[in-house]
């Protein structure tokens, strides 16, 4: 068995343990594999294990690996932030884009799907721990950030979308979790036609626990699969240039 298998194996223990502790079934949980800076023979190494689901923060690197993973039963995600001037190139490889964070960027994706006569899965991204190095939209402006959403016909929303509070302890993390799942509710009483909210894609390597705790549905891991990525400490977005808030922009 692979070290990645054996990892597989380990963060698959740790999700039906963590649905245990809180009265979960474990099948309401996804694993999505996070694949930064992963290549296409470590992506092909978990494939193998049976799991199909993963994620990308870049566009050069979903393109970069489609030609080595062509033909494997694969579903990609787009977990990372996207430039309009690369929606198209993600479009490509993507069922699922879970960082959707300010109208511009839904609406370019909508009319890339009108004029490709297909639909697109995707996630509101929310900053819920304010953090200045992280994108999202404001939680402030979710409820009318989902009805602006909800008003682009070729986009289905799945979810809400956010990465925990970057602390030295897990616990620390629990209130920026647990706001995305308030957030839900506060949506889901506004009833919006064509907003479905499923899926609450949170929770990584440090803190998958406390986020399966708070409702999450999807956790996406990287480093406990594949290893310490090769990045400054505590970045999360490098490609993030500055601090302005996003939202209804």
């Amino acid at each position: 068995m692979t070290n990645i298998a054996k990892n597989l194996s380990a963060v698959r223990r740790r999700i039906v343990d963590a649905c245990s502790a809180c009265g979960r079934d474990p099948s309401d949980v996804t694993l999505l594999l996070a694949t930064k800076t992963q290549s296409p023979e470590r992506i092909l190494e978990a494939l193998n294990c049976g799991h199909v689901l993963t994620g990308e923060n870049r566009v050069q690197e979903l393109v970069g690996k489609s030609a080595a993973l062509g033909g494997q039963r694969i579903e990609r995600h787009m977990i990372g932030h996207l430039q309009s001037n690369k929606a198209s190139k993600a479009l490509d490889h993507v069922t699922c884009v879970q960082s959707i964070d300010r109208v511009t960027i839904a609406r370019k994706l909508n009319a890339l799907c009108e004029a490709r006569g297909r639909t697109l899965d995707v996630f509101l991204q929310f900053n819920t721990s304010e953090e200045d190095s992280k994108f999202g939209a404001d939680p402030e402006l979710a409820i009318s950030f989902a009805h602006a959403i909800a008003g682009f016909s070729n986009l289905n929303v799945r979810g809400l979308m956010t990465i925990g509070l970057l602390a030295p302890f897990p616990l620390m993390s629990r209130r920026s979790l647990s706001r995305l799942r308030d957030l839900r509710d506060r949506i889901a009483t506004e009833n919006i036609d064509g907003i479905d909210l499923r899926h609450l894609s949170m929770g990584m390597s440090g803190d998958l626990e406390i986020a399966i705790e708070e409702g999450s549905t999807m956790v996406r891991i990287g480093t406990d699969v594949f290893g310490e990525r090769n990045l400054p400490p505590g970045t999360f977005w490098p490609e993030r240039t500055g601090t302005t808030p996003v939202g209804l922009a």
